[in-house]
């Protein structure tokens, strides 16, 4: 039914493993989406996939056949061999794409923010596993964007992907430089909101109803100075133990549910 792939030499097989590499990625713009979930939410948000690689040994469930009839894309079937070789996942299910990179701008995000816009930027952030679960995050409260400034960590990062679990694909994401964020968010009067163990008020008392973005930075050393600078409200996550911080993912999902319940209170008062 579909062409199969059991060569471990073959030029296919070698693209999929070269783009485990950022620097292949960028090259090609090209990026690997791994995973049923993953790909479902790529195709249903309108993603384009060139190829798609399967192998039914490794199916977890029935709705496969549906996803790539969906997906419409040629599909390459692997022994079993070639895609434990392709797959960056210890248990892999069976499904592995490649797609175009995404190429949002700032610009963009004009048509996507809402009259009281609610951005997050992210800067910096080392880890893909962190990046991965802040757009989840940041999928779950509603967030209109996520800028990711001056990337340490690239978003096609396949890890990125994974620990996103697609929500990659269904929040606006683009990466940025640092000074053009700021400026865009200047110019439209968006208000930036920074977390810091040396400010007076806590996260719940600050009025987060505005337009404004949460600003979150690197793992070890938190947002730059330049970034703590244009902060128009720093606020503090109160800390009762001997840890002084909280991981960035942990730290930005407190800030982003207290501007969703911020919001859902007044617009339901």
């Amino acid at each position: 039914m579909y062409e199969k792939i059991t060569s471990l030499q073959n030029t296919k097989v070698k693209l999929v493993v070269s783009l485990r590499d950022r620097k292949d990625r960028e090259e090609k713009d090209l990026f690997l989406i791994e995973g049923y979930r993953e790909i479902k939410r790529a195709v249903d948000s309108g993603r384009k996939v060139d190829f798609i690689f399967i192998c039914p040994e490794f199916f977890l469930g029935e709705n496969e056949e549906a996803l790539l009839k969906k997906a419409k894309a040629p599909i390459f079937e692997c022994s079993k061999q070639v895609f434990e070789k392709i797959s960056y996942r210890d248990r892999p299910d069976g499904l592995l794409a490649i797609s175009p990179r995404m190429h949002l701008t700032l610009a963009d995000l004009d048509q996507k923010i809402r009259s009281v816009p609610f951005l997050l930027v992210a800067e910096s952030i080392e880890k893909p596993g962190n990046l991965g679960t802040i757009l989840r995050s940041s999928d779950a409260a509603g967030v209109d964007g996520v800028i990711v400034c001056d990337p340490t960590t690239d978003i096609h990062n396949p890890n990125v992907v994974r620990s996103s679990i697609g929500t990659l694909f269904t929040v606006p994401v683009l990466e940025a430089k640092g000074k053009e964020t700021i400026a865009y968010l200047r110019e439209r009067k968006i208000s930036l909101v920074a977390a810091t163990p040396h400010a007076k008020p806590e996260f719940t008392e600050v009025d987060l109803t505005v337009p404004l973005a949460i600003v979150v930075g690197t793992e070890q050393y938190g947002l730059t100075d330049e970034w703590m600078r244009e902060a128009d409200i720093q606020v503090r996550i109160p800390m009762c133990g001997v840890a002084d911080s909280l991981n960035v993912a942990s730290a930005t999902t407190l800030l982003l549910y207290e501007v969703l319940r911020q919001r859902r209170y007044l617009f339901q008062r």
